[in-house]
C-alpha cells in the first residue's frame, strides 16, 4: 500500500521504515506538517500517518477521501487533530497508539517535579558558570506532600506509583474512575475542587476534549492552594495559558512544568533558534524562573519509539486484512 508518513524525523523514519518495508509497504516520509494548506502532498494516498501537530479538519477528511484516502493512523495517544466525525461519514477509519510508553511519560512528569523542586535547571546553569551559591535554591520534601493526578488511564495510574514511591498522599480525579485498579496502589478518588483545593502538586494525564479545555482556567487557579506546582505532559490545551500567567505574576502558582503549549503547533519539533519569536505569550511564559518548558519529549524513548512503530504497522494491517482493530478510533 502507498503510505505518506507526515512529520517525521530522523528517529521516526529509524523506527517505522524496516517494518513497514519489510511488508512491501510504498511508503514516502515528508517533514513537512500535514494542515489544510498541505492536503495536496497527501493527494492519492489510500492511507497516511500522521502526528499530534498535524491537523486533518473536517475540509481535509473530505478532500482526501474523494481522493482514495482510506485510512488515518495516528501515531500518538491523542486524536484531537482529525474531525472524527468528517471521517467516519466518508468511511476513513481511523486508528492509534494509545499506549506506546506509559512508563515514558510517567516518568518525565516526575522528572520535571524533581527539576522544579530541587531548581535544577538553576544549579545546572550556576554551576557552569562558576556560581556555586545556594541562594534560591531551596526546594521540599515530597515525602508526605499530597499530589493530585487528574486523568486515570495507565499514565496517570504509573505517575501517582511512582509518587507514592516518594511517601506522597496521592489523590486522584477522572470523570470513569478506577477504583480498583486506584486503591491497589495506594490511591483514593476525590472530587475535583477538593484536588484543586489541597494538592500541593497538581500532575494532568488527560486527554483534550470538549470537556477538558482550559479546564485549568482562572477560576480554577483561584481555588487552588497558593504555592501549587502545575505539571502538564498530556495536552496543552488543558492548561488556559494566559491565566497560568495571570497567576504566576501574582506568586499564586509556585512552579510550572509544560511539555506542551496550547499554541505549539507550527512551533514544537522545529528548530526555530534563527527566528524571531513570533507567539507573545509563550514569550512571557520564558520569562519566569519557576517555569520550566520542554518541546513535547515526554514520549521520547528507545522503546516508545519501538512501540508505536509497532502499533502503527498493526493497525495497518489489520485494517488491510479487514480484521478487528483495538485501536481504531470511533465518533
Amino acid at each position: 500500500m502507498r503510505l505518506a508518513v507526515f512529520s517525521t524525523k530522523k528517529y521516526d523514519i529509524q523506527h517505522l521504515q524496516p517494518a513497514l518495508e519489510s511488508l512491501g509497504h510504498d511508503v514516502t516520509y515528508l517533514q513537512t506538517r500535514l494542515d489544510d494548506e498541505t492536503l495536496p502532498l497527501a493527494e492519492g494516498y489510500p492511507a497516511i500517518c500522521i502526528f499530534v501537530n498535524d491537523l486533518l479538519s473536517a475540509r481535509g477528511v473530505e478532500f482526501l477521501a474523494n481522493a482514495g484516502l482510506k485510512y488515518v493512523l495516528l501515531r500518538c495517544a491523542g486524536f484531537n487533530n482529525v474531525d472524527l466525525a468528517t471521517a467516519d461519514k466518508f468511511g476513513v477509519k481511523v486508528a492509534r497508539v494509545p499506549a506506546y510508553s506509559p512508563h515514558a511519560v510517567a516518568e518525565f512528569a516526575i522528572g520535571l517535579m524533581l527539576m522544579l523542586n530541587r531548581n535544577l535547571h538553576k544549579s545546572y546553569t550556576r554551576v557552569r558558570s562558576g556560581n556555586f551559591s545556594l541562594e534560591g535554591l531551596t526546594g521540599f520534601d515530597m515525602f508526605e506532600k499530597k499530589i493530585g493526578i487528574i486523568g486515570t488511564g495507565k499514565i496517570g495510574l504509573l505517575t501517582g506509583k511512582i509518587c507514592k514511591g516518594f511517601g506522597a498522599d496521592v489523590v486522584c480525579y477522572d470523570p470513569y474512575p478506577n477504583p480498583a485498579a486506584a486503591a491497589e496502589l495506594g490511591m483514593r478518588y476525590v472530587e475535583l475542587d477538593e484536588l484543586f483545593s489541597t494538592c500541593d502538586i497538581i500532575s494532568l494525564h488527560c486527554p483534550l476534549t470538549k470537556a477538558t479545555f482550559h479546564m485549568i482556567n482562572d477560576k480554577s487557579i483561584s481555588e487552588m492552594k497558593d504555592g501549587v506546582m502545575l505539571i502538564n505532559t498530556s495536552r496543552g490545551g488543558l492548561i488556559d495559558t494566559v491565566a497560568l500567567i495571570k497567576y504566576l505574576k501574582k506568586k499564586k502558582i509556585g512552579q510550572v512544568g509544560m511539555d506542551v503549549y496550547e499554541n505549539e503547533s507550527g512551533l514544537y519539533f522545529e528548530d526555530t533558534s534563527d527566528d524571531v519569536m513570533q507567539d507573545d505569550v509563550f514569550s512571557r511564559l520564558l520569562t519566569f524562573h519557576n517555569v520550566c518548558i520542554t518541546g513535547h519529549q515526554a514520549f521520547l524513548t528507545k522503546e516508545a519509539l519501538e512501540n508505536i512503530a509497532h502499533e502503527t504497522v498493526k493497525n495497518l494491517e489489520d485494517f488491510q486484512a479487514d480484521r478487528e482493530c483495538k485501536n481504531i478510533v470511533k465518533v
